[in-house]
This record gives structure tokens, C-alpha cells and sequence, in this order.
């Protein structure tokens, strides 16, 4: 498949190192600061980024870039009909709106919180751990993430999914909050808590704390490899679906429809 990548930081050169090993092409590597990117653009202009990628031949796009960028670069890129993945997170509250917009243009796109096998397979887990333990009362629950000091956004989408997960497993845990307290917390709230130090790729903890003892469930990335891996194979396959039927265009589509 010949790729587009949209975004070449750390991740962009990442991604490109996976599509290789798996047999794809990366015919143009686009940036606003890389000076090894094929195409230098600058900040904010969608419409270069999309000429870019439209007169490369790519099959398919992979966007990795930054929070303020995300949304020109989707809305620049979708009406080119290519199957759009977007690595990018911070923009939870603008899916509606980009749903809405893929279906008016005809375009499709994918997005995660988070492309790791094995983060997604830890969803799934604290879904279901959340469930048993709401049988509980005496044990609380609240979720904690870090990450390097370069990163944009937080909390981190992983976090929010995260936090959507117990919710969804522990239905007396109704509001998420962010900052910090000032007054006891009420029993429906959820903490979700955020530290941003040095270089950690990435490290996720829920806490069922009780009077007796503390259940910890902990997902720690060793490296950026895991999200690469998972953006090109979400690529691979959002590709395959659209051609075979399985999925329809004009979609915003996660990673429960495809994996």
C-alpha cells in the first residue's frame, strides 16, 4: 500500500520504519519543522498538506501530528477519498462535528485514543474488572497517567477512554474530573489524574483502593513502537474493509469496528 504520512516527529519516523517492515511504500513524508520530510508546509495550511498528499499517489494517510493542527489537517485531507487514519489526540469533543463532516464530503477516517494491541486489550480488562468491583462498596475506584514532557494534551486520550471504560463497568460513576479537588469528592465522581515528566512513553494505572487493600491494574509502554505498529495495521485494515464492504465511506470509524 502506498502510504502519505502527514506528521514525521518521533512517531512519523517511527510509522514509517513499521509500513516498511510490513511490505508498504511511504511515498511522502509531510511536515511544518522536519527538515528530512519530503514536504516542508507551513503551520495551518490544510489545503498544502492535502496537494501534498494528492500529488504523491498515496493509497492511504496516516496523521500524526499535534492537537491544533488535527482538525485542519482532517478537514483539509477527508474530501480526497483516501482512507484516513489520524493518530493525533485532544480532539474527543470535535468527533461529532468530524462524523458529521466525513459523511457531507464522502470521506472516511479512523481514530483511537490509542493504537497499542496491548492498550487495547487493557480497555477491555478495566471494563470488566470495573464491573465486578461496583458489586463492592467499600472499594473506591480512580485512574492516573503519565507521559513525557513533549506531550500536547491532558488528560491523554488513552485516559479518557480509560475512564470511559470503568464507567461504562461501574455504572454509579457518572462524572470524570480533571483538576484538582477543594472539597471531598462525591461518590459518582471519577479522578482522572495526569503527571507529564522527562520521557516516559506512556504509563496507565487504575486503582480500586479499599479499607483493607488496593487492586492495581497497570499498562506501561516500553516504546512508540506499539502505537506505529497499531496505526499502520488500523491503515492496513480500514483499507481492506472499505473495498471488501464490510465498512461504508463517509464514516468515522474506531478501533472496536475494525479490530
Amino acid at each position: 500500500m502506498k502510504i502519505a504520512l502527514v506528521g514525521y516527529g518521533k512517531m512519523g519516523h517511527m510509522i514509517e520504519q513499521c509500513a516498511l517492515s510490513d511490505g508498504h511504500e511511504v511515498v511522502v513524508t509531510i511536515d511544518t519543522m522536519a527538515d528530512d520530510a519530503k514536504v516542508k508546509v507551513a503551520a495551518g495550511d490544510g489545503a498544502a498538506v492535502a496537494r501534498a498528499v494528492k500529488s504523491s499517489g498515496a493509497e492511504g494517510i496516516i496523521e500524526f501530528t499535534h492537537p491544533s493542527a488535527v482538525i485542519e489537517n482532517i478537514k483539509a485531507l477527508l474530501p480526497l477519498g483516501l482512507p484516513l487514519v489520524v493518530g493525533t489526540t485532544g480532539w474527543n469533543d470535535k468527533h461529532e462535528e468530524i462524523a458529521k463532516y466525513a459523511n457531507e464530503v464522502g470521506g472516511t477516517i479512523m481514530t483511537a485514543g490509542n493504537f497499542s494491541i496491548g492498550v487495547n486489550m487493557f480497555y477491555k480488562i478495566v471494563e470488566e474488572a470495573a464491573k465486578i468491583m461496583s458489586d463492592y462498596s467499600e472499594y473506591d475506584v480512580a485512574t492516573w497517567e503519565a507521559h513525557h514532557n513533549q506531550k500536547a494534551d491532558s488528560p491523554s486520550g488513552t485516559a479518557l477512554e480509560i475512564a470511559r471504560r470503568v464507567m461504562l463497568g461501574n455504572k454509579n460513576k457518572t462524572e470524570m474530573v480533571f483538576d484538582a479537588f477543594h472539597e471531598r469528592p462525591k461518590a459518582n465522581q471519577l479522578h482522572v489524574s495526569s503527571t507529564r515528566c522527562g520521557n516516559i512513553p506512556g504509563t496507565h494505572k487504575v486503582f480500586f483502593d479499599g479499607t483493607a487493600d488496593t487492586i492495581e491494574l497497570t499498562h506501561t509502554a516500553r516504546s512508540r513502537e506499539g502505537f506505529a505498529v497499531g496505526a499502520v495495521k488500523s491503515l492496513a485494515k480500514l483499507d481492506s474493509a472499505l473495498k471488501s464492504g464490510k465498512l461504508a465511506k463517509g464514516n468515522l470509524y474506531g478501533w472496536d469496528d475494525l479490530f
